[in-house]
Order: structure tokens, then C-alpha cells, then sequence
């Protein structure tokens, strides 16, 4: 027998939707409310999710409760909780409440934004939200901005108007024939911008990777050097991409510097500062951006640390028109008249979501100074980690913590005492070992469903990572990730699998 839902065209019936929207905000107030009750990370297999769940598509309509039962006994145990306060790794993000509700919002709404006539409020709350943005970052009244769903298409689309800057030709007929091209970062620059060109025709090979300091920030010299010598090889130099906050280790390339290199011969100068460009938010660190008054694009991301719903990327130029000149296409279908803003020729999107709508419910419920509070408690949980690893003899840091990113390893400090009297090829043994105790650490730690790390490897070594910056992380948070790593590392050094780190705690233990 046919569901009599099939018999009637149209939409969910709006006392079902009534229902069911008040059920799911009661679901969504209480997770929010206790994400803790969950594992960060769930205790699934590959397939496992896929194999519970109907091969076909159902032929017949099925009742919302049970896809919401589905949804709660088959894709939640599958689910990795980047709203639980303890999840701490990549960088962490937030769904805040305001955001939350404005994206209800903007489905609602459904607009596209890409003509100023197919949504004026929507474009022009974008550019105002942008504007305020701008304020707050203390950036100057130059730059303009449009929102993108990540920094990765941000960046591209700025290397794209840049690479458009340096040879206008390659709009009309592409990269054939082109003299080579070369775009510079550092050593610790975001893949991104490596697949932006790759994405753009550059190619890897035209990717030059700028060596860094010990802070591991790119080192001017070397970058001026660079471009001298690809100039003399008949290379075409063109664009600059630094980083405010990278990825491994958040540090910060030397924007000042840079940017005098990239007007000494005339190189588009870009700036990642996706994760702690949100820092200069905080009235005392916002010389996080210093220099950037000479770049021509730079990104920053309030899906990172400004507690917005994923995604929601801010791409800011110094001149749109040359970034419109770059992807600016407009069928007759789509022409209009009128001094607007039609977002459609900032970049590779036709179709674009009303993404403004949330940052802007966001600001307003927090105000700057809210904003600004929550950045600077999670700065302060970033030093107050630091400092506890470096007061553990069998712990180190592996780079400074400039911001609320930790990098660090479990070094047994007897086993400290061991390399020092080691020859290289003993040492190196024992680094390869640190290196799979680590590793196995972070495996076990994740396993517990207790907290979420990532890692990375600095100068060749395995390095823990902890980012603090969900707005639900607080210090009792921080301090049992640093617990449950302590117990686990205590654990492991007694695993006969790490005979140097099992002789080191034997000795420890003798030598007390």
C-alpha cells in the first residue's frame, strides 16, 4: 500500500516540521549543553558507519522520527566531536550558539549571494560584517573582503589575482608559452598554497620553499637571495605567500621584512593568517598582523577561533578591481546595472551561501570585548601548558608557543642523561625510538575517546600538538589532556616494546 505522502506534492507538512525542528534544537541545547558524554573521537572502524546503513535508497517515504533515530544510534557513534571541550587537535573550532541559529537561518533563507539583486541584505550585510572584521583586527580602511568556505580556496583565489597582476595575458590564453612563473614560501607554509599552484598551472616545481629560522619563521635574507637568483635565471617571480600562525608550530613569518622584499621587486604579497591572524582581536596582540599594511591579500578565518560553524573563510584584497579583473565573467544572463557589489566576481563561485548571516549574529551576541575575552583566556591555557611541560624533567617543547598551539614530545629525562653520553649513531637509535614512543602515545591517548591530538614532525622528529581553541575548553579541560598524557607516557616507558626508555625509567628508578 502507497504512502499517502506520496499522493500529495509538495513540501514536509509544517506541523511535522513544528515538531521535529522543536525536537532536534531540544537534541542540539542538550548536546551542547554536555558534549563531554561523548568520546572525541569514536571507537569506529573503517566501513563500520557505511555498513549499518541501507545500501539503496528508500522507494517509499520513511517518517523523520526514525531517520532521527538513525541519526542518533548509527551516525553519532561515528562522529569525531569538534565541539567536545577536549578536543584539541589540528586547530580546533567551534559551533557557538549564535552561529548555530544562524545558519538555521540562512537555510531557511536559501539565498544565493552572488548578485547584489539576488539578495541585497545578503550582500550587503557581508560587506558591513567584513567591515566591523576589519575593525577589530585593527586592519586599515584599504583592504575589502569577501567570504569564501575555506582559507585553501581564499589563498588560491589570492594567487590566482596575483599571478593574473603579473602577466594579464594568461587570462586569454593560459599558461603555454608563459616564461615560468615562481611563487615563494616557507619551508612551514600550509599545503594549500602548493596546491594552489598546482591547481593554477604553476606547478610544484615553480613552488619555491624558503628556508626558516629556528622559530621556524621564513628568513627574509634567504628570500631576497631567492628571487635575485630566479630573476638571473630568467625566472618570472610574482608572488609572495607568508604565514601569521603556521600550521605545525604557529609561528610568524617576519611580515615587515617580507613585504620590503616583495616591493623591492614589485611581488604580490599575500598573507595566510587563517588561524592567528584572529588574535589581533585582543587589544595587546594585535601586532600579530604588524607589515600587513603592505600586503595585497591576506585570509583569516573565523571558522578557526571565532567560534563560527565550518566554513566561513575571509579573503581581504587591497584592490578588488585587480581581483576582479582575475575572474570577473559576466553572461548577458547575468548582467546588471547599478554602482553594487556583486560577490559572484570576487572569485571562483558562482553560487555562494549566506555565510555573513552567522558572523554577524556571532559578533553581535559576543561584542568585540566578549570575543576578544575568549581569545585571551585560550592564550593564557597555551602558556599555562607550556609551562607545565617544561616543568616535567620527561617532557620538551619543540618550538615556542606564540599563541595557544603546544608543540612537544615526551623525553624521558634518564634517558636525557643516556644521549649525552651516546656516539651520533647510538643518539639517532634513541631519536627513532623517541619517535615510535611518541607516536604510540598519541595513538593511545586518541584511543581513550577522553581527548583528540594531532601531531607533526619538527626537524625530522615526531611532535605532539595541542590547540586550544574551542570556546567550550577551559583549564580543567587542558589539564586532564596534560594528565592523561602523563599516565599514558609513564605506562609506555615501562613497555619492554622501548628498551632505551625502559632502561632510562629503571635507572630513574634507581637513582632515587
Amino acid at each position: 500500500m502507497s504512502d499517502p505522502r506520496n499522493e500529495q506534492l509538495g513540501d514536509m507538512d509544517l506541523e511535522e516540521f513544528r515538531r521535529i525542528g522543536v525536537r532536534i534544537i531540544d537534541w542540539a541545547a542538550d548536546y551542547l549543553g554536555h558534549p563531554d558524554r561523548y568520546p572525541v573521537f569514536p571507537a569506529v572502524r573503517p566501513g563500520d558507519v557505511k555498513g549499518r546503513l541501507a545500501p539503496t535508497p528508500p522507494v517509499e517515504p520513511e517518517p523523520m522520527d526514525a531517520v532521527l533515530t538513525d541519526f542518533e544510534q548509527i551516525i553519532l557513534p561515528g562522529i569525531t566531536h569538534w565541539n567536545h571541550p577536549r578536543f584539541f587537535a589540528y586547530f580546533a573550532n567551534t559551533a557557538s550558539g549564535p552561529g548555530i541559529l544562524g545558519e538555521l537561518l540562512a537555510a531557511c533563507l536559501n539565498v544565493n549571494v552572488m548578485l547584489w539583486r539576488t539578495s541585497p541584505a545578503a550582500t550587503e550585510l557581508e560587506e558591513l560584517i567584513l567591515s566591523w572584521l576589519r575593525q577589530m583586527l585593527d586592519l586599515d580602511a584599504g583592504l575589502h573582503g569577501a567570504i569564501m568556505d575555506t582559507a585553501s580556496t581564499a589563498s588560491m583565489v589570492a594567487i590566482a589575482a596575483a599571478r593574473d597582476s603579473a602577466e594579464p595575458t594568461i587570462r586569454l590564453r593560459g599558461m603555454a608559452g608563459q616564461r615560468r612563473m615562481r611563487l615563494y614560501a616557507s619551508e612551514q607554509a600550509h599545503s594549500s598554497i602548493e596546491k594552489a599552484a598546482i591547481t593554477l598551472g604553476i606547478g610544484q616545481e615553480g613552488v619555491r620553499k624558503i628556508p626558516t629560522d629556528p622559530a621556524f619563521r621564513m628568513v627574509p635574507e634567504a628570500l631576497r637571495a631567492a628571487v635575485v637568483e630566479d630573476l638571473g635565471a630568467g625566472l618570472r617571480p610574482f608572488c609572495v605567500a607568508a604565514t601569521v600562525g603556521t600550521t605545525s608550530t604557529t609561528s610568524v613569518d617576519p611580515i615587515p621584512a617580507i613585504a620590503s622584499v616583495c616591493r623591492e621587486h614589485g611581488l604580490w604579497l599575500h598573507v595566510d593568517a587563517a588561524y592567528a591572524g584572529m588574535a589581533a582581536i585582543v587589544p595587546e596582540h594585535r601586532d600579530v598582523l604588524a607589515g600587513c599594511e603592505g600586503a595585497d591579500s591576506l585570509v583569516v578565518n573565523p571558522h578557526k577561533w571565532l567560534f563560527t560553524p565550518m566554513d566561513c573563510s575571509v579573503l581581504y584584497v587591497r584592490d578588488a578591481d585587480r581581483l576582479k579583473r582575475a575572474f570577473s565573467l559576466v553572461p548577458e544572463y547575468l548582467r546588471t546595472e547599478g554602482d553594487v557589489t556583486n560577490y559572484m566576481d570576487w572569485g571562483v563561485q558562482l553560487g555562494r551561501r549566506f555565510r555573513a548571516l552567522k558572523l554577524w549574529m556571532i559578533v553581535r551576541y559576543f561584542g568585540h570585548e566578549g570575543l576578544a575575552a575568549r581569545i585571551r583566556e585560550h592564550l593564557r591555557l597555551g602558556q599555562q601548558l607550556a609551562q607545565w611541560v617544561d616543568a616535567d624533567p620527561d617532557w620538551e617543547r619543540l618550538a615556542p608557543t606564540p599563541f595557544s598551539t603546544v608543540c612537544f614530545r615526551m623525553r624521558p629525562s634518564a634517558l636525557a642523561c643516556i644521549m649525552r653520553s651516546a656516539d651520533e649513531a647510538e643518539r639517532e637509535s634513541i631519536e627513532r625510538e623517541l619517535d615510535r614512543l611518541n607516536e604510540a602515545l598519541l595513538d593511545e591517548v586518541n584511543k581513550t575517546g577522553r581527548v583528540f591530538l594531532s601531531h607533526t614532525r619538527l626537524h625530522g622528529r615526531y611532535t605532539i600538538r595541542l590547540a586550544i581553541g574551542n570556546i567550550r575548553s577551559d583549564e580543567v579541560a587542558v589539564r586532564e589532556a596534560w594528565e592523561c598524557l602523563r599516565r599514558a607516557g609513564a605506562r609506555l616507558c615501562a613497555d619492554e616494546r622501548f628498551v632505551s626508555c625502559s632502561r632510562s625509567a629503571d635507572e630513574g628508578r634507581g637513582k632515587s
